[in-house]
């Protein structure tokens, strides 16, 4: 491997996934680091600087890209998203393929492509499925644009230098704005809501997603996981299961991110947030200005998601021993991971501190 000084080029730089890398990679010596995204950033430093490129856009990304000659590894975390699994497939597919069709010409020192996917690969999006989920399972049927998107790059690196991995997390805790996927902003928005409006904290999800078995991964943990992967050879054109490594169900968790937030807790009751947070932007704004909030409430919705991930009446988790076996062996525990992140946002100021910031007794080890 090259000793020169490495060159990250991180594609969707201001997602959870993105964000949290760049920060890793940032603490790195011997990186550099260049962050992609559509609304680019106005932060920059000696080792970080900001692009800011429409990638459907071929000719935009390629004259974006044309001078980044000294990138030495791709990591990317873009996501467009559409209503339907089959209308993901396009501009999912055809940014990866902007992306590498603008950079290997350039960029004569690259040494790998790390490509982010998820449990979709494993048909968790569609329903039950065998659990846990290992690399080696069998396909699903089409569409499926993370499945389209290794196939891309296994043919392109036929024959070259470089070589690419493919992680896959189960859902991300972290910090990020805007973002489409954001667990952890979903419950700490709707909890500080509820908490507004005088209510308990009822879980919202499909009967039985209350009693399912799932996991998460930490976005710091993610990050790390996927360097670790895209500078050790052993990882080379490899696809790894990354996620914190243990296991919960909301009926054990929920009582204990009540308690966080000093709310009571209610029976579930299944409703579409997407329907019934449709209304709140006038009563965040108000909680904007009486508790000294500075992100309007386009920024913190992230309902549909939390629909998505709150529908799953059925295990949700994967093997991550693969990782372990070649070399990895970081892991979080998730009930520590949300009180974190739900600090984090309490001291940017995205949700309100806490009125009598009472001590959070932790439970025992799930």
């Amino acid at each position: 491997m090259s000793t020169q000084k490495k060159v990250a080029l991180v594609v969707g730089a201001n997602g959870v996934i993105g964000k949290n890398l760049i920060d890793h990679l940032s603490t790195l010596e011997g990186w550099d680091v260049i962050g992609l995204s559509r609304r680019g950033d106005r932060s920059s430093s000696p080792r970080l600087r900001y692009i800011a490129v429409d990638l459907l856009d071929a000719n935009d990304t390629r004259e974006k890209l044309s001078g980044l000659t000294q990138v030495t590894h791709v990591f990317y975390a873009a996501y467009q998203d559409r209503p339907t699994w089959a209308e993901l497939v396009p501009p999912n597919l055809a940014m990866l393929v902007h992306v590498v069709n603008a950079i290997e010409p350039v960029a004569t020192r690259l040494e790998h492509v790390s490509l982010m996917q998820g449990y979709k690969v494993y048909g968790a999006h569609l329903g039950p499925f065998k659990t846990p989920a290992r690399e080696t399972d069998a396909g699903h049927m089409p569409p499926e644009f993370n499945v389209d998107q290794q196939n891309f790059l296994e043919a392109r690196q036929k024959g070259k230098a470089w070589s690419w991995s493919a992680i896959r997390p189960s859902v991300v805790g972290g910090f990020a704005l805007g973002n489409p996927m954001n667990l952890a902003m979903v419950i700490a928005v709707y909890a500080s809501i509820s908490k507004e409006l005088g209510l308990p904290l009822r879980f919202p999800g499909k009967p039985g997603a209350y009693d399912a078995l799932l996991e998460m991964t930490d976005s710091g943990l993610l990050a790390r996981a996927t360097v670790w992967a895209a500078t050790d050879p052993r990882c080379a054109n490899q696809a790894f299961n990354i996620n914190n490594g243990d296991l919960f169900r909301w009926s054990e968790m929920w009582p204990k991110i009540a308690r966080f937030f000093e709310l009571e807790v209610a029976p579930p009751l299944p409703m579409s947030l997407d329907v019934v947070m449709a209304d709140k932007g006038p009563l965040w704004t108000s909680m904007m200005e009486k508790h000294g909030l500075v992100h309007p409430y386009e920024d913190v919705s992230s309902w549909r998601f939390g629909d998505f991930v709150f529908s799953w009446n059925y295990d949700m988790f994967a093997d991550g021993s693969k990782a372990r076996r070649f070399g990895f062996h970081e892991h979080v525990e998730t009930e520590a991971m949300f009180f974190q992140i739900f600090e984090d946002f309490r001291r940017r100021k995205v949700i309100p501190k806490s009125a009598s910031r009472l001590p959070v007794r932790r439970g025992p080890d799930l």
